[in-house]
């Protein structure tokens, strides 16, 4: 059980509009990259192995290929620098961490489209 402080600060923290992730979709993660005085919006697009945590401390992992080399990045869902996140396309997965993935290359790395309704 948690002190009420440390619920009153959790719930502080939290957005108000929280994207819809789940395991196994294709998603382009927009991130407020701040370099000296100027900021921009840098985009980091790849596939949501993995979402770790609850509260304000719920993070979601993206992982793409980028020339070759496999990069994962840990995104805080909560966080100011998260600025939107689209969702390209809903994968069909049956596991709650797709680290398998780390170890596939090419087609064996593709996850099957997940049926529209």
């Amino acid at each position: 059980m948690m002190p009420k402080l440390m619920e009153e600060i959790n719930q502080a923290n939290l957005k108000a509009e929280v994207p819809a992730i789940a395991i196994g979709e294709t998603i382009r993660v927009h991130v407020m990259i701040r370099e000296g005085e100027k900021e921009r919006v840098q985009i980091f697009p790849g596939t949501v192995i993995a979402i770790d945590g609850g509260g304000s401390t719920e993070t979601f992992t993206v992982r793409r290929v980028s020339h070759g080399v496999g990069v994962e990045r840990v995104f805080p869902l909560h966080s100011p620098h998260v600025v939107k996140v689209e969702v390209e396309k809903r994968g069909h997965v049956r596991r709650a961490k797709l680290y398998f993935l780390r170890n596939l290359t090419g087609k064996k790395a593709r996850l099957s489209e997940k049926a529209r309704k």
